[in-house]
């Protein structure tokens, strides 16, 4: 996890130019440096062990951050291997270099070259292979018009050619912006960070404020009991400036202080282990109070395409005759319906695919609405109830009526006929991906509804949803219906997420809290959106919520431990320090340390280390499990407030006994 390049950047952290956007670490610096110099004036032991320590709380700090950027260094240094000097094709026929590319230029690239920018495909299809973005191997295919046009520079044509138009400014390409994102460089707080580091430099103050209005107490008890001054590390000023700096810094939040830009910087990493890349902090906060779900129906809920689920035979007709007659019409049917029939005779009825020597197959046409084959003296066809009854000349009540029933349910019959009579009717669904169900019933644990997408009609739809057991469904939906439901949830006080990849999903992916682009889509949906998925699967959507919600629940962790810790510290050093001068305190030192300066040095030794082991937490993220937010509150509470009462108990008084010998 510790690496010496993450070692060097904690170094360089330490400039105080650096640090100023820590505001609690900055003023831990500048201890350091005032305990420093006091060492150099009057060194001792004491003072040298507490300087060195010092130093060492705000280099572990720095290491925490310097950790959790190391990670997107590592993919960055990828990026930029991907990100070649380039020379570009324009349109016109003059070649120049991809980084004078302006907004609107036209370039053609052919089979075996790189796409110079970013841009849509204005004309032609092509092959292109995008692993040096998105890491997956297999190409894609990106053509003109539709929703898969987009393409990103660096990328690379495979077969035939393209005509692409640059949309991207000079410096801005998808690249330059993934590159500067995972590095960090262009990560800013959120509006939950800056809200904390207020609190955290108000906490800050007080204690501040509180350890100074110690010092006339101090000199009191100097002036009443001369003989105690060296025991409690008084001078004639009152507490020495080693201890009130000592003190400080244990009593200030410095643990969460030190991690909370690590846990920001985590949170983004792991969209990034996902191949999702945020635009910023903010997104990927906002994902983690989403209280509503908008999915589209194909592709994120379903398989997306329609899978036979039953033949049912006419009168006089069995199951197995009517499911040879439908895999032999589908024998050279390459669409996903076609190929499902063949695989579904064959694992229902034992049906194996072969090969028909003559025969002559009907391909599906717009005008006929069906297909077939005509093989050894038999003519078999398939397709839509109307077509397949009129070919045959004769419409059969029976089947009208299965095929009523299996539209009603939301199916999709085809109807299968030979020759003169009609043979039975094939079911497609349009199948719910498995565990769906199990997904959604983890959003509603978590308070957050769930809406499917669908131009389906609303019977259909209705049927759909019931089966994967979502909240509520938009059936028939358009553009301007996606935005409507958008905002009037969002007039309601709830945070949206949505995923889109056209050019029509646009204002919607722009109006919702959490907008997350496929990269296979337009553009207009990428820069409208504030994530991108780089694999283009609608389903991450959930994952992206989760990984939010556990970005959100880690900060709220670490945050009420380090507030605990600060608790437990108080009630360690401050009895030790002042008991024989106020013997009531004493009643207070239940740790029994052996005494003022080991009390100190053990803490502010605590302090230090307890930073370093929390930072894999703050890496990792505390375990996400779908729950209301009171027990998420009473989870924190029971394990991170009372863990923080009773680590530094411990701890500290461990660390006392190793050093008390020493002082």
């Amino acid at each position: 996890m510790f690496t010496v390049a993450s070692l060097l950047d904690a170094f360089r952290k330490l400039n105080p130019f650096t640090l100023w956007r820590n505001p609690v670490m900055l003023i831990v610096e500048a201890g350091a440096v005032f305990t420093t110099v006091l060492a150099v004036v009057e060194p001792s032991l004491f003072a040298w062990a507490i300087v060195a320590w010092l130093w060492l709380t705000v280099l572990f700090a720095n290491l925490a951050e310097a950790v959790a950027e190391g990670r997107g260094k590592a993919q960055a240094a990828t990026l930029r291997a991907a990100k070649r000097d380039t020379m570009a094709r324009l349109r016109s026929g003059t070649t120049v270099a991809a980084t004078e590319l302006q907004q609107g230029d036209v370039v053609v690239v052919a089979a075996g070259e790189i796409i110079p920018g970013d841009g849509d495909v204005i004309e032609g299809i092509a092959s292109v292979d995008e692993s040096a973005i998105t890491g997956e191997s297999a190409p894609v295919i990106r053509e003109s018009g539709g929703d898969r046009s987009a393409v990103t520079g660096g990328t690379k044509v495979l077969s035939d050619e393209i005509v692409v138009k640059i949309t991207q400014k000079p410096g801005e390409s998808f690249v330059d912006r993934m590159i500067a994102l995972v590095e960090g460089a262009d990560r800013q707080k959120t509006p939950n960070e800056i809200a904390l580091n207020i609190l955290l430099a108000a906490l800050t103050i007080i204690f501040l404020v509180a350890t100074i209005t110690m010092q006339p107490f101090a000199i009191h008890a100097k002036a009443e009991n001369p003989g105690i001054a060296d025991s409690l590390a008084l001078t004639g000023d009152g507490v020495s400036g080693i201890v009130l700096v000592s003190l400080l810094v244990c009593l200030i939040p410095t643990t969460i202080g030190a991690l909370l830009s690590a846990i920001g910087i985590a949170g983004m990493d792991r969209l990034v282990q996902r191949n999702v890349l945020a635009m910023s902090g903010r997104a990927v906060e906002a994902a983690g109070d989403v209280s509503t779900l908008l999915l589209d129906k194909t592709g994120t809920i379903t398989l997306g395409n329609r899978q036979a689920a039953a033949f049912v035979p006419a009168e006089g007709v069995t199951e197995h005759e009517l499911a040879e007659a439908a895999q032999l019409s589908s024998l050279a049917d390459e669409t996903p319906e076609g190929r499902s029939i063949v695989v579904f005779a064959k694992e229902s009825y034992g049906l194996r695919e072969r090969e028909l020597r003559g025969a002559a197959w009907v391909p599906f046409t717009a005008q006929t609405r069906m297909s077939g084959v005509d093989v050894d003296g038999r003519r078999i066809r398939k397709g839509a109830a109307t077509a397949v009854m009129a070919w045959v000349g004769a419409p059969d009540e029976a089947v009208g009526r299965v095929v009523d029933g299996i539209s009603a349910s939301g199916g999709t019959p085809l109807v299968v006929a030979e020759k003169d009579r009609v043979l039975g009717v094939v079911h497609l669904k349009d199948v719910v991906k498995q565990g769906m169900r199990e997904r959604f019933d983890e959003m509603r644990r978590m308070g957050i509804r769930t809406v499917m997408i669908t131009g389906d009609n609303p019977l259909t739809a209705k049927t759909i949803a019931e089966e994967a057991g979502v909240d509520d469904f938009l059936a028939e939906a358009t553009p301007e219906d996606k935005l409507a439901l958008i905002k009037k949830e969002q007039e309601g006080g709830r945070l949206v997420a949505m995923t889109g990849d056209g050019t029509n999903d646009a204002p919607a992916l722009a109006q919702s809290d959490v907008g997350v682009a496929m990269n296979t889509g337009t553009s207009a949906a990428k820069e409208a959106g504030n994530m991108v998925d780089l694999d283009s699967n609608p389903t991450k959507l959930i994952e992206i919520v989760e990984i939010g919600k556990q970005l959100l629940i880690t900060r709220g962790a670490l945050t009420t431990f380090s507030i605990a810790n600060d608790i437990a510290k108080y009630f360690a050093i401050i009895p030790a320090m002042f008991a024989a001068v106020y013997p009531g305190l004493d009643a207070l030192n239940i740790m029994r340390l052996g005494s003022p300066q080991s009390a100190i040095l053990a803490a502010v030794v605590f302090n230090a280390l307890v930073i370093v082991a929390l930072i894999p937490l703050a890496l990792r993220g505390v375990r996400y499990r779908p729950s209301s937010a009171s027990k998420l509150l009473s989870r924190n509470l029971g394990l991170y407030g009372l863990g923080g009462i009773i680590a530094p108990f411990a701890g500290i008084k461990l660390i006392d006994l190793l050093i008390g010998g020493l002082l």
